[in-house]
């Protein structure tokens, strides 16, 4: 069985939505603001729907928005 990576939840990493939302867009540059992916009441449907429209995985989306 191959272990699941766990990393951390970037909804509780301390980070506002808004920090996160940059930093998405200076990965992503076709990320745009008014974008209606970033609405905050809606993190974790964003963050897949995100994971879909990058082609990342929920892991590679995940490290991307918790990176330092």
């Amino acid at each position: 069985m191959i272990p699941k990576i766990i990393v951390e939840n970037p909804i509780e990493s301390g980070e506002s939505w808004e920090e996160h939302k940059e930093k998405l867009k200076i990965k992503f540059a076709y990320l745009l603001n008014n974008d209606p992916m970033f609405d905050a009441n809606k993190r974790n449907e964003i963050l897949k729907q995100l994971q879909i429209k990058l082609g990342k995985t929920e892991e590679e989306l995940l490290k991307i928005i918790t990176a330092k």
